[in-house]
């Protein structure tokens, strides 16, 4: 397949700045997707230091302009071969106070960019053989929080949507993998309006994407970074509403 490129969204920090790490690490050449150009062109200088080519692409997928250019970059990155769909914000609090802009924004960012983007990757994937889309959903998507309504309904949407994907590009060499981690040391919180100190629980970011990758390595279809064998069997068994009630109490318990 020769040389191969990865895109990721909302690279400039967080969980999709250590992607980026991680997958030029890996060999692939990097797009980076985000609205802070001075993040990203840091960013890209560092990766480039490595050997690899690393482009900025400043968008802000809320806007119909920002997706549409981030769009045609993939249905034109012909070497595409891993698409990361990790940008995302969350406002929390009663749904009924949250300005409806804001609401909207969420969702075009968390639900429609990557449905663009997937869809406009597909057929690069297919023409090259093969390739991944990595789906960067919660925990959140398995349960429901009176405080997170637009954030976890966006992102339980994304994690069924990549089910149903993975079911349908099975045998076509295209993976599909939701990673759905819980609290990570980002500036998440601090963009939602909590205070690092509230929250007694957390991952780091590389952690979150040493656990995705090397589950998308072993084929999988889900990976909940830091879960425990236990959890996991949990997961698989329990009807989903009582999954819903357990998600919501483990957040609570941990901060968030």
């Amino acid at each position: 397949m020769g040389a191969s490129s990865a895109l990721v969204t909302g690279a400039s920090s967080g969980i999709g700045r250590e992607f980026a790490r991680a997958l030029a690490a890996r060999g692939h050449d990097v797009v980076l997707v985000a609205r802070r150009r001075d993040r990203l062109e840091e960013l890209a200088t560092e990766l480039a230091a490595t050997g690899v080519r690393a482009e900025p692409l400043v968008a802000d997928l809320a806007s119909d302009e920002g997706l549409a250019l981030v769009e045609r970059r993939v249905a034109s990155a012909r070497d595409l071969a891993v698409l990361v769909n990790n940008a995302g914000f969350a406002d929390i609090g009663p749904f009924a106070e949250q300005h409806a802009d804001r609401a909207e924004a969420s969702v075009r960012v968390l639900v429609l960019a990557p449905v663009r983007l997937t869809r406009a990757a597909l057929p690069v994937f297919r023409e090259r053989g093969g390739g991944a889309v990595i789906q960067v959903s919660s925990r959140a998507a398995f349960g429901a929080r009176r405080d997170l309504a637009t954030y976890g309904a966006a992102k339980a949407y994304l994690h069924r949507f990549s089910l149903a994907l993975a079911d349908e590009l099975e045998g076509t060499g295209i993976d599909v993998l939701s990673v759905c981690p819980g609290n990570v040391w980002t500036e998440f919180f601090e963009r939602a309006g909590l205070e690092p100190d509230a929250i007694r629980s957390a991952l780091e970011p590389e952690q979150v994407v040493a656990e995705a990758l090397t589950a998308l390595d072993r084929g999988e279809r889900v990976c909940v970074p830091g879960e425990r064998a236990r959890d996991r069997v949990l997961r698989r068994l329990l009807p989903d509403r009582l999954l819903a009630k357990l998600a919501a109490v483990s957040g609570r318990l941990a901060g968030f």
